[in-house]
């Protein structure tokens, strides 16, 4: 087996990270490259490799291979997302920085959660993700190109041929175009540092250590689905204490996971929740379920206003799979989108199928004709819905992969865990969604949520409403 991974996976300036690899016996290069509106190599070296096998459980256990450079950050590496390159094998480093821009924080978990690497991941069955262990190919690096979305662009194809095809052409895992650093947060940088954003960078277990701390801006990019208890405390707790929160991403929260093993390791039972240890005790707010489960209590509406129990998919095969991709504007007098020329009715960020894969929105129901958050499902009181587009969840019609007789569809299962029971009359209530574009302001900081993940590739794809919205975001939230 050929590949790379680094421990710890974020560091600053003066801290050791170890790279691991195992590769083609003798010399090999290693260069360290920070990926960004340019890219800018920081260090070339070489290592000598030895060839090892990929254990069995890797998966659950990592690879407990040799470390063959330990590397110490030059105080002169900005903060940012960096290559590790050791011959051909690929992995990540982020390196952080103290001080007062925008923090945006990488979904790392969610990559994590998908990985597939020994073969298991928590779409196929396991319950624990190590990160000691490689990334598989797409999650890190992908070729661009038609299909290199999940989310379907240009005409309706309900079998997402492209996107498959594309992964097949490529070699890439069939997890990748649902996770990893390219599919979201590399778009989101691209265009954040050639329009002069500066950003500082973390990685989702850092929240847990006080990064946000002076700061007056986080960000979430992309696909944000695996969350600990200790993250929502400290995001929750920055926007309380008057910290602002744009979530530029989708299926926020959607699962809680926890971190063991010094957090070599990460923990999520999902669907076998009943199977967590923490279901067997008199506390089950830490199981590893989705955080709407009435057994957790703490829906993900609290933080971000949306939940994806109230979204589901866009141009994603059937489900709505000939989608506008696009939002429809309901409150164009609203500050986010001064210098659009948006009216009501219009269509918003359309071109660039901005809209698309998955939804995170909130129950609605319509006063005078405009859409407003009911607050049943946890939704706090200001936030504001400025645009909409319909989205729906898999059901047993819909679902992208077949679904076994004796298991529950997506929807079912939301049913069941949200609202008690996944029978047809309570499964129908949540079988039509919306993502949801919203603003919530008032105690605290603000809070933005585009309700759906492929707000940077709108960024990406030149859209000047999407561009513009995006600026007078930074402009007003991050001081």
């Amino acid at each position: 087996m050929h590949g790379a991974y680094v421990w710890p996976h974020s560091a600053t300036a003066g801290d050791t990270v170890e790279v691991s690899a195992s590769g083609p016996p003798g010399e090999a290069p290693l260069s360290v490259t920070r990926i960004g509106a340019t890219d800018v190599e920081v260090l070339r070296t070489a290592v000598r490799l030895s060839d090892h096998e990929l254990p069995p459980d890797a998966d659950a256990m990592g690879c407990d291979w040799p470390v063959v450079a330990s590397l110490t950050i030059d105080p002169a590496w900005p903060s940012g997302y960096y290559e590790v390159v050791v011959a051909e094998a690929v992995a990540f480093l982020v390196v952080r920085a103290r001080g007062t821009r925008p923090l945006l924080v990488l979904s790392t978990n969610t990559w994590n959660a998908y990985n597939d690497v020994a073969g298991t991941n928590l779409y196929t069955g396991g319950t624990h993700a190590s990160w000691l262990r490689p990334m598989n190919a797409g999650f890190l690096r992908k070729p661009p190109g038609d299909g290199s979305r999940v989310a379907v662009v240009g005409d309706r194809d309900p079998r997402m041929r492209r996107h498959v095809g594309h992964i097949r052409e490529h070699g890439l895992s069939g997890w990748s175009g649902s996770a990893g650093w390219p599919s979201w947060e590399l778009p989101f940088v691209r265009w954040a540092e050639a329009d002069g954003v500066e950003l500082d960078y973390a990685v989702n277990a850092d929240l847990e250590d006080g990064v946000l701390d002076g700061r007056r801006l986080y960000l979430s990019v992309g696909h944000d689905e695996y969350w600990s208890w200790g993250m929502r405390d400290a995001v929750e707790g920055f926007v309380a204490a008057g910290g602002n929160a744009a979530f530029l991403s989708g299926n926020v929260s959607y699962w809680q996971v926890r971190h063991e093993d010094d957090g070599r390791t990460m923990v999520g039972y999902k669907q076998q929740f009943e199977h967590d240890p923490v279901y067997a005790t008199g506390d089950r707010s830490r199981l590893t379920s989705i955080w709407s489960d009435a057994e957790i209590g703490r829906p993900e509406t609290h933080m971000t206003g949306l939940s994806f129990v109230r979204g589901g998919y866009h141009r994603i095969g059937r489900a709505v799979g000939g989608g506008a991709g696009g939002y429809t504007v309901h409150r164009p007098e609203h500050w986010l989108f001064e210098g659009t020329g948006l009216g009501y009715g219009d269509l918003l960020g359309a071109a660039a199928t901005t809209v698309g894969y998955e939804c995170d929105g909130c129950e609605l129901r319509l006063v005078d004709g405009l859409p407003e958050p009911t607050g049943a499902d946890g939704c706090p009181q200001g936030t504001v819905v400025l645009a909409t587009a319909p989205a729906e969840p898999f059901t047993r019609a819909n679902a992208a992969r077949p679904v076994a007789d004796d298991d529950l569809s997506e929807v079912e299962f939301n049913a069941w865990r949200v609202l008690g029971a996944p029978d047809p009359d309570t499964t129908r209530r949540l079988e039509h969604g919306a993502a949801v574009l919203a603003v919530r302001e008032g105690e605290g900081g603000t809070v933005v949520a585009t309700g759906c993940t492929e707000w940077a590739w709108g960024l990406a794809g030149g859209d000047p409403t999407v561009e513009r919205i995006t600026l007078n975001l930074f402009e007003r939230l991050a001081d």
